[in-house]
């Protein structure tokens, strides 16, 4: 076996010295194209690397303790300790900081002695543990060259420090694995071969870490592993540290030599086994080793940007299979201190809070006031984040406790309060259940804890905003229904209202009677159908479309206004249009109304029907005071906006949404001063199915 691993752990270390001298004479060509990297030690790190290299050659090539092994060695440690001089000349401390020259001297010194007793050692041929001062000259080498690169860091300067951090780590490292090795060999008398190796890792590392500090000179490179894959490489971690450590113990164990040897090892592989299972996956494992982590391994506690992303895909989550708003909102504080469950309190009418919504908490016993409105004021006025096992163990920053319902501390669970505040006014407040691990909050979770909520009770007021306006929306929906039913009322009030002011004169004629008899029923009859219409006030909805005779509603809409308004019907021809008489008849009646409100009393108002293509056109033409194209164009078909004192404004506006609803178009032309033309085009009935037809065949394509 022995005739086995000699030459396999020669061939091992053959192969790390080869790429140690690669990586140091790659890295070394490399920074021949950027001397400028390092400032004034960048020749003396070339000249140092292909030192090192050659060290390492010499190294794979021949024995410890060869003439061109030591000569090597020698070179290469003088041209470190020469780099470090350099480096203190980077900032002006190699003439300010007078005591490194001593200790610059004393090495000198101390390379040339061990040079010269690695040259006698090697003349005769055997190893440097032959002679004890050898290991003890080279770690006192070691121990000055740390005590160099210590001076050379601690004692510069906070912009000097950022380009030394990487190449003084790599010499601390390298003299470092020095420090180790020749130890070993000093107080064990024997040098150790198996660990000699490490040499070429130190310098493989060290040529790594010049590397680096060259090119964070040109541009900032740092090596910043995300916290899931430091966690992930920390779990192997100490999943390969506790295997090693079962091993271990197993085969000390099976060395004890005892007749139960075997039995005891098995019985620890199965408890080992066993609790493994059991503890590492365990969320309580796993917090652990994250807090760990955070704690020593990173400067900050938490991920932002992935707690950010998470956030705003739990706060965004939409579908099915979505949680309601208030239980997002829970689960993204929660999420973020790792609790497991919470509550959301939420404002009501009175100021107190009660409970809005529970996120996998179903046993809190909540009241139905969770906070009075006066302790609610403390939190709107501080925002202050509570930690509740604080305040049960007495201790206090603003006189909280007695601000905090009882309920709250007398259940275990309950953990923190977090205020969510929106424009200094308290929205609700989400209370976290206790986590696998329990931990006191740092300032860092004060601050994330703060924002979120503050950003969380942008979303909850915006909700509610968004519920409010769904509700003044239903109510102007209702409004603007009465303010259709009293501008109709008002169109039969001036009818009536004119027809009232004619009889005076004209109530002894037949002829007059006769119209006024028709007019009253008619004002009836549109009471009575005002009624059955309501429901689609403001909607711009009409009943079925069905074929009308498009001449007998412009006579009738004429015949409304007979003893009020001379109307004349200048042109009717016979066609059929696909609408609704009534609602038809409406819009008519409210172009006319408005055409007879912007007339003289003597100016008559025209109404034609004619045909216009595969369409019939209604024309309604006065010759009143006009409408400017401002007018038209941003006032006319807007609601309650009028231009005649105590109008509605909503005439044209309702008479454009029905013939919309009839796919029809309303258009209109004015001239300010010579009077307005209201045109209405309706499709006729014998184009209407076709169009139908059309648009079903378009949507079975498209489909």
């Amino acid at each position: 076996m022995g005739a086995v691993v000699q030459p396999l752990a020669e061939l091992v270390a053959w192969l790390i010295y080869a790429s140690a001298a690669v990586c140091a004479a790659t890295v070394a060509v490399w920074l021949g194209g950027r001397r400028g990297a390092m400032g004034q030690a960048s020749v003396a790190i070339i000249g140092a690397l292909l030192l090192t290299a050659a060290w390492c050659i010499a190294l794979a090539t021949s024995a410890d303790g060869g003439l061109t092994v030591e000569l090597t060695r020698a070179a290469r440690n003088l041209s470190w300790i020469f780099v470090v001089y350099r480096l203190f000349a980077m900032d002006g401390r190699h003439e300010s900081v007078k005591p490194i020259r001593p200790v610059l001297l004393a090495l000198i010194a101390v390379e040339a002695l061990d040079l010269g007793t690695g040259l006698f050692a090697a003349n005769r041929a055997g190893e440097i543990a032959d002679l004890q001062l050898a290991p003890l000259l080279r770690l006192l080498f070691a121990v000055g060259g740390l005590v160099l690169v210590h001076n050379l860091f601690v004692g510069a300067s906070r912009e000097t420090q950022a380009g030394l951090r990487w190449i003084a780590g790599g010499l601390a490292l390298s003299w470092a694995v020095d420090l180790n090795l020749y130890t070993i060999a000093w107080l064990s008398g024997e040098w150790p071969p198996e660990l000699a190796a490490t040499r070429g890792l130190g310098t493989i590392l060290l040529a790594a870490f010049v590397a680096i500090g060259a090119a964070q000179a040109g541009s900032p490179l740092r090596f910043r592993p995300s916290r899931a894959v430091t966690f992930q490489t920390f779990s192997l971690l100490v999943i390969g540290v506790y295997l090693i450590g079962m091993v271990a113990i197993a085969q000390w164990l099976s060395l004890a030599g005892s007749d139960f040897a075997r039995l005891m090892e098995l019985t620890f592989l199965t408890l080992a086994t066993a609790l493994a299972i059991v503890l590492l996956p365990s969320q309580r494992m796993r917090s652990w080793l994250k807090v760990t982590l955070a704690k020593h391994f990173f400067q900050h506690r938490y991920d932002y940007r992935e707690e950010w992303l998470r956030f705003t895909r739990t706060i965004g989550a939409q579908g099915d299979g979505a949680l309601p708003l208030g239980e997002r909102v829970v689960q993204a504080v929660a999420d973020i201190a790792e609790s497991r469950a919470g509550l959301l309190l939420a404002g009501s009418e009175n100021g107190d809070l009660t409970l809005a919504a529970r996120w996998q908490w179903p046993s809190a016993d909540v009241p139905a006031v969770a906070m009075m409105q006066d302790n609610v004021a403390f939190f709107e006025k501080d925002g202050f984040i509570v930690d509740l096992d604080d305040v049960r163990a007495g201790r206090e920053d603003r006189g909280e406790a007695v601000h905090i319902p009882e309920w709250l501390l007398d259940d275990p669970r309950a953990w923190a309060l977090v205020p969510l505040i929106h424009y200094d006014r308290l929205v609700g407040m989400v209370v976290l259940a206790r986590p696998s691990l329990p931990r006191r909050f740092d300032w860092e979770d004060y601050d994330l804890l703060r924002i979120v909520g503050q950003q969380l009770a942008s979303y909850l007021a915006e909700n509610a905003m968004q519920d409010a306006l769904a509700e003044a929306s239903r109510f102007d929906d209702f409004h603007r229904r009465i303010a259709f039913v009293m501008h109709d009322i008002k169109n039969l009030a001036s009818q009536l209202s004119l027809l009232a002011r004619n009889a005076e004169l004209h109530a002894d004629k037949p002829a007059f009677r006769d119209d006024m008899l028709l007019t009253l029923r008619n004002s009836a009859d549109k009471l009575n159908a005002l009624l059955a219409r309501l429901s689609r006030y403001g909607g711009g909805a009409v009943d079925q479309l069905t074929t009308v005779p498009a001449g007998e509603v412009a006579r009738a809409a004429v015949a409304r206004f007979r003893a009020v308004h001379p109307v004349i019907l200048t042109e009717c021809q016979p066609c059929d249009v696909a609408a609704h008489a009534e609602s038809l008849e409406q819009v008519l009646v409210h172009l006319i109304q408005n055409a007879v409100d912007a007339s003289a009393p003597d100016s008559p108002v025209f109404l034609a029907l004619t045909l216009d293509g595969l369409m019939a056109r209604y024309e309604v033409v006065d010759s009143g005071c006009g409408m400017s194209p401002d007018f038209i164009r941003n006032r006319l078909f807007k609601p309650f906006v009028s231009s005649k004192p105590g109008g509605f404004g909503i005439g044209a506006f309702e008479a454009r949404e029905l013939v919309r609803a009839m796919r029809g178009r309303l258009d209109v032309e004015s001239r300010e001063g010579l009077g307005s033309r209201f045109t209405v085009r309706l499709p006729l009935a014998v184009t209407a199915g076709l169009a139908d037809t059309l648009s079903f065949q378009h949507q079975r394509l498209a489909s």
